[in-house]
């Protein structure tokens, strides 16, 4: 049967092979801001494994918003040429490829994750030249009881953040990418703008919802003023906080963000305590954040991305069919299955399984099946809503 989860989007002049998105994720590998071989191996696996949106991780537009010294860059040009290594390669392979641009604010200069994720002081030197790493903020709030206390941006800062987000956007576009993320979720600098627990400035930008607002518009604008008119513009939102964001906010922004030029929204949650960006929010398990899709979708107009526990093939199917989201991005069930567009096409009795692969692979596995493994792969478990199937 032909699925709306395998079925071709286009938004703008870019039309997507399937609804499957990589969610960005950090993998901290990042060598003072350049890739490394790790992450052409990391992307490539997934456009070979027919992921119709490949998104690499949030990417900064300032060494000061780095989250660890292991983060991406794309604060100057010698970062170009090895991004288009790997958007060049993505792009053979039939998938779009994107990018998610961020700045960490309050939240950066920590440990790596698997080192406990711990605020570094002052002492840690910067990841662009071992620099002095200051922590800038909308106010000078620290992020939690062991963090440091950021600066608080002046206005000429807030307009310097600015342009720094327009000429990462530039160097995006230069390195090929065809879609760009703006990373306004999970308590980074651009959520701390627009929260009230983090925002505390009496200016134009704090405040009220419509001056806490004002640098996530902007910052969309200068992007889309520089953005390729034919190409995609994404914006990641934590829909509701542990600190008082409502759903109703972030609807308030979207239709901002939607004059400002956004095409989608990828739709998060959380992000404002100490701990996980889920914290405090209620996850009743699977799919916990596509309502919040969906109410985007409807009340601001606009596509969405839903993203948070998405496992399953029929799962993803019925969250597209229903009408909660444009597109599904799974994250850490690629990371445990890369292949999961091949199964995922299996489980759901798609036409022609192996067209969203490689041919180099597709040939050999399309052998495979029709020597009697068709539906007997390791991975062929049953999804959320159906019954088992047959032998």
């Amino acid at each position: 049967m032909k699925t709306k989860l395998f079925s071709p989007l286009q938004i703008r002049d870019l039309t997507l092979k399937n609804r499957i998105a990589l969610s960005p994720m950090l993998t901290y590998c990042a060598d003072h801001g350049h890739l490394t071989d790790w992450h052409l191996a990391h992307y490539a696996k997934y456009a070979v494994g027919g992921v119709g949106l490949v998104f690499v991780e949030s990417t900064k537009v300032d060494p000061r918003g780095c989250t660890t010294p292991n983060d991406l860059g794309l604060w100057k040009d010698d970062f170009i040429a090895p991004m288009a290594r790997i958007t060049s390669f993505v792009k053979a392979q039939g998938s779009a490829i994107g990018i998610q641009l961020g700045h960490s604010g309050r939240k950066a200069r920590n440990s790596l994750p698997w080192e406990g994720r711990l605020p570094l002081g002052p002492e840690q030197k910067g990841v662009d030249h071992d620099e002095e790493w200051e922590l800038i903020a909308p106010s000078a709030v620290a992020a939690g009881s062991k963090a440091s206390v950021p600066r608080e941006m002046s206005l000429q800062d807030i307009q310097d953040q600015i342009e720094m987000w327009g000429k990462a956007a530039v160097r995006a576009d230069a390195a090929g990418f065809d879609v760009l993320e703006i990373h306004g979720a999970h308590g980074y600098l651009l959520h701390q703008f627009l929260s009230a627990a983090a925002n505390q400035r009496k200016d134009q930008y704090g405040g009220s919802l419509q001056n806490r607002m004002r640098f996530a518009i902007e910052v969309a604008e200068q992007v889309r003023s520089v953005w390729p008119t034919g190409k995609p513009l994404f914006y990641r939102a934590s829909a509701v906080d542990e600190a008082g964001l409502t759903v109703e906010d972030t609807v308030a922004l979207c239709r901002a963000l939607k004059i400002a030029g956004v095409d989608v929204i990828d739709c998060s949650t959380g992000g404002m305590s100490e701990h996980s960006i889920a914290s405090g929010v209620t996850r009743p398990g699977y799919g916990y954040q596509v309502p919040y899709a969906e109410q985007v979708r409807r009340d601001a107009e606009l596509l969405t991305m839903a993203v948070g526990l998405i496992i399953h093939a029929d799962q993803a199917e019925s969250i597209l069919q229903k009408g909660q989201a444009d597109l599904v991005a799974i994250g850490r069930e690629l990371l445990h299955n890369p292949n999961w567009v091949l199964d995922a096409a299996d489980k759901l009795d798609e036409e022609n399984i192996f067209s969203n692969i490689a041919p180099n692979y597709g040939y050999w596995l399309e052998k495979r099946s029709s020597t009697g493994f068709k539906g007997k792969t390791s991975t062929r478990l049953n999804g959320i809503d159906v019954p088992p199937r047959a032998n």
